[in-house]
């Protein structure tokens, strides 16, 4: 009797932390404050806290605010025309847009060139890997966390496999009375 209300009693406790309401965890742009400024408030700070890092004289903050305010009009307008689009694009497509993204990163380093001295872009090319680094973590989390909630979803096995051993011992409780 005593191994009866033990078992039943930490099915319960295992079906009731199951059961609870998973709580949505809150998205990335509620708390990020660069959503609430205007594009040209977005280069500003791009280009003051460049300028920190890179230690930019005033003729190279004039050019790389040209560069930023390109670069961030050709964001803007990538991300309307990515939203736009319904269907997924196919694989010439994706070469295509591959192939101008990395002209545009090769015409991007020579701009760079040309505005900072060779420490300044060493460092800028240093910081743009670790930025690189931290997104490919950021993405590599994403998707495995998506894997988990969607594809194993580890607590639905779980508490499917508690209700049938809950089911189980019901049956043979049932059978010695």
């Amino acid at each position: 009797m005593k191994k009866l209300i033990t078992l039943a009693l930490i099915a319960t406790i295992g079906l009731s932390t199951y059961a609870q309401e998973k709580q949505p965890k809150p998205s990335r742009h509620n708390g990020n404050p660069m959503e609430k400024f205007t594009p040209e408030q977005r280069n500003e700070l791009m280009l003051k806290k460049m300028t920190l890092d890179l230690d930019l004289n005033a003729s190279q903050q004039k050019e790389m605010s040209k560069i930023i305010a390109e670069q961030s009009a050709k964001r803007e307008a990538h991300l309307k025309d990515r939203k736009a689009k319904t269907e997924k694009p196919t694989s010439d497509e994706l070469f295509a847009m591959k192939s101008k993204m990395l002209d545009e990163q090769i015409a991007m380093n020579g701009k760079m060139k040309k505005i900072l001295s060779a420490d300044q872009f060493k460092k800028w090319d240093e910081m743009k890997k670790h930025h690189r680094e931290g997104m490919k973590k950021h993405f590599d989390r994403r998707m495995a966390q998506n894997r988990h909630d969607k594809g194993g979803d580890f607590k639905r096995m779980h508490r499917d496999g508690m209700k049938k051993n809950m089911m189980r011992h019901k049956d043979s409780t049932q059978i010695n009375k």
